[in-house]
């Protein structure tokens, strides 16, 4: 393949005050004039994990991460594969790897800033977007360490079907806890009991949703992706010493101005503990997470699911509202290129 003579990036155009808008974003299109240095590699992105964080990341308030300034590469993890590796670098041409390179079709990177990929038996490249990468420890360390879940509980995941979501629902069911997830629509929660064989699903949508959700009884563990009414719903359903881990709040990312909570004194009357998390605290430990996340691969207890988006990076930016109007089931990706070209 000959070298490209160009290539297409995706930078912050203006911040969005609600909703991504059509120019929120746009698309560069630069010579290649990509030389790796000292200790640096080049990648081709291969596979981008688009992500409910990246409307937090062009707000410009304090946050885990500061926020992506006007006209950088929007900030994105990705697969890819090394090309050309410079001078004093020990990965080679083709070796599969995984950054935070953004939404680029190549990326001059230090080594020390990538990860090469070592696929464990019974799992592949893209897991690690998903069960094995960052939502696989989101939901792990979210699930053991801080809502502590434990055989018994009556556990409770809002966004159920989404990536984070549906794999804190089978962590669940493997700590022995009986899982209800809520999602958006009948067939998010017929996939929910049906293949990852959780102990109910609500469409939060019905009618009929509150009254429903009142028979599981109380609630030990709610691991909530969602936050606005559905968490302020929960709160009045909260067990003694009930454990509620703060993951996300997708339905307030939007909003000029999010909804405060109202019966959050059911904290107190309950003895109950809500708590906020960032997986990257827990980035010690990721190699536990892979091991047990690996397993459950292995032994079929852990499924997963990926929203495959095609067409290249253009589409990137074009297909963040999924992860917004509740369009996507499982993890949301967007096929690059092909991973299978190794060289320029």
């Amino acid at each position: 393949m000959s070298r490209p003579q160009t290539f297409k990036q995706i930078v912050l155009n203006e911040r969005p005050v609600g909703d991504f808008e059509p120019n929120t974003f746009r698309t560069e299109v630069l010579p290649f004039t990509l030389k790796p240095g000292q200790d640096e590699v080049l990648v081709r992105c291969t596979w981008l994990s688009l992500d409910p964080a990246m409307r937090g990341y062009v707000r410009d308030a304090r946050s885990y991460l500061p926020p992506v300034k006007i006209g950088e590469v929007m900030r994105a993890l990705g697969l890819g594969v090394v090309v050309e590796t410079g001078p004093g670098t020990s990965l080679s041409v083709g070796d599969a790897v995984t950054g935070s390179w953004g939404m680029t079709e190549y990326a001059i990177m230090k080594e020390k800033t990538v990860t090469k990929l070592n696929i464990p038996e019974g799992a592949h490249a893209l897991d690690f977007l998903n069960t094995l990468g960052l939502s696989g420890m989101t939901a792990y360390f979210g699930v053991k360490d801080v809502a502590q879940v434990k055989e018994g509980d009556i556990m409770v995941v809002s966004g159920a079907a989404g990536s984070v979501g549906a794999i804190a629902c089978q962590l669940g069911k493997r700590a022995g806890a009986k899982v209800y997830g809520i999602a958006g629509s009948p067939d998010k929660c017929d996939w929910l009991v049906k293949e990852l064989c959780i102990d109910g699903a609500f469409n939060y949508k019905s009618e009929t949703f509150r009254e429903d959700f009142k028979k599981i009884g109380y609630v030990d563990v709610f691991f909530d992706n969602v936050g606005g009414d559905i968490l302020d719903m929960v709160l009045t359903r909260l067990a003694q010493n009930a454990r509620i881990a703060l993951c996300g709040a997708i339905s307030q990312y939007n909003a000029t101005k999010p909804r405060g909570l109202q019966n959050y004194l059911s904290l107190i009357a309950q003895r109950a503990k809500i708590q906020g998390f960032i997986v990257f605290d827990y980035a010690a430990r990721y190699p536990e997470a892979v091991r047990e996340l690996s397993a459950g691969l292995v032994d079929g207890s852990i499924k997963r699911k990926f929203h495959i988006i095609e067409g290249g990076i253009e589409q990137a930016p074009k297909s963040l509202p999924l992860l917004f109007n509740g369009g996507n089931t499982g993890k949301l990706v967007v096929n690059v290129s092909d991973e299978r070209k190794a060289n320029l």
